[in-house]
C-alpha cells in the first residue's frame, strides 16, 4: 500500500513540476450521486513546448549525470525531470515518436523545454526546432518504488 501511495505521490509532484493540473477537475467529474465515487488514475505528466537537438561539438564532453555524450544514444536534456528519466518525444508536426533517457541539463535557451541528442531528432526527423509533446514513462523514483530498476 505504501507503495501505491508513494508512486501516486511521485506522478502528482511531477505533474505540478511540468505544469500539469493534477486530479479532475472537469466538469463531467462533477457529475453523479452524493457519496458516490469516481475512478480517478492520475494520468502521466506531459509537457508541450519547442525542441532542438544538440550533437558533433558536445560529443564525448561530460553531461550532468557524468557519463559522456553520444550524440548517436538516444538520450536528452530537461531543466527539471530527474537524471534517469524516461521519456516519450512526440514530434507534433510529423507525429514521430522517439523514446529517450534524460542524462543532462538543458536546453539553455528559455523557450526550448527538451533538447535531444542527434540520434534521437534524426528518429523524429528535426532539421531545426519542432514543436513537441513530452510524456514522462518512468523516472528512477516511480522505477524503485515498483522494484523496476
Amino acid at each position: 500500500m505504501l507503495r501505491v501511495l508513494s508512486s501516486v505521490a511521485a506522478t502528482l509532484v511531477f505533474a505540478s513540476a511540468l505544469g500539469a493540473a493534477p486530479g479532475n477537475s472537469t466538469p463531467e467529474s462533477l457529475k453523479g450521486a452524493p457519496g458516490q465515487t469516481q475512478e480517478n488514475t492520475p494520468s502521466r505528466p506531459t509537457q508541450v513546448g519547442k525542441a532542438s537537438w544538440y550533437g558533433r561539438i558536445f560529443q564525448h564532453h561530460k553531461t550532468a549525470s557524468g557519463e559522456p555524450y553520444d550524440m548517436n544514444d538516444l538520450t536528452a536534456a530537461h531543466r527539471t525531470l530527474p537524471l534517469g528519466s524516461w521519456v516519450k518525444v512526440t514530434d507534433l508536426k510529423t507525429d514521430r515518436a522517439v523514446v529517450v533517457r534524460i542524462n543532462d541539463r538543458g536546453p539553455i535557451l528559455r523557450n526550448r523545454i527538451i533538447d535531444l541528442s542527434y540520434g534521437a531528432a534524426k528518429i523524429l526527423g528535426m532539421s531545426g526546432v519542432d514543436r513537441v509533446r513530452l510524456d514522462v514513462l518512468q523516472t528512477p523514483e516511480v522505477a524503485e518504488n515498483f522494484g523496476m530498476q
